[in-house]
Order: C-alpha cells, then sequence, then structure tokens
C-alpha cells in the first residue's frame, strides 16, 4: 500500500452553505468512488476556497459525510486577477493500491480547464 495524493476542485454557482455543503459533498464522493476509497483510507485532506467564498468551510461537507475521524483543514486560495472565482479547491492524501497513474484526479464542471493536464 502507498500513500497517493489526489486533487480535484468545483466551482460554485453562488456563495450560500447549502450549495457549498451540496458541490464540495459531489466532489469529495467523486474522489473516493473514482479511486475505490473509503473514508478509512483518508490520512488528511486540505481544502482551499477562492476569496469570494466566505460563507461555509468546505470542511464541513466532509464532515456531513461521515469523515470524522481525519485532519481537515481550508485555506484561501491566492486572489489572482483573472483567476476562476467561486472554486473550492481539495488535495486529498490517501493509502491506496492504485499506481500514481491510476489516481484519478476530479474536477467537476468548469474547473477542468484549471488542470487539463490531470483533469479526468
Amino acid at each position: 500500500m502507498a500513500v497517493r495524493a489526489v486533487r480535484g476542485a468545483v466551482q460554485l454557482d453562488r456563495d450560500e452553505a447549502g450549495h457549498m455543503d451540496e458541490r464540495v459533498s459531489e466532489l469529495l464522493t467523486a474522489v473516493l468512488e473514482r479511486n475505490q476509497l473509503a473514508a478509512d483510507d483518508l490520512i488528511s485532506v486540505w481544502f482551499t476556497a477562492t476569496p469570494d467564498l466566505h460563507s461555509d468551510f468546505p470542511a464541513a461537507a466532509a464532515r456531513g459525510l461521515g469523515i470524522v475521524d481525519v485532519p481537515l483543514i481550508c485555506a484561501q486560495e491566492l486572489d489572482i486577477t483573472g483567476a476562476m472565482p467561486r472554486v473550492v479547491r481539495v488535495l486529498a492524501h490517501v493509502e491506496t493500491y492504485l499506481s500514481r497513474s491510476e489516481i484519478s484526479h476530479v474536477y467537476l464542471g468548469a474547473t477542468g480547464a484549471l488542470r487539463k493536464d490531470i483533469a479526468q
């Protein structure tokens, strides 16, 4: 078993706590499913949000999914002119039998344009 990093992102339509919870839950569920992972496989998860998102902590969605004993942290993305707005990014450290090339990085909707090199 190896420690791997899985990336992902999702763009929100609006800055509302319920909407953030829904979209981040969708992202986390896709990350777990596409990589054949369970909550027990998670080591830690970093969340970042663009500066225009302030209605809730993205990590709250993970707690709502039952991910309660994994270290989570939220941070703010750099405020770069012209950057895609209302984006939550995730970097999950996991234990898996998948090789680095088998990891599925999950960029939902328009965020696929952020990392065309690894978005699936």
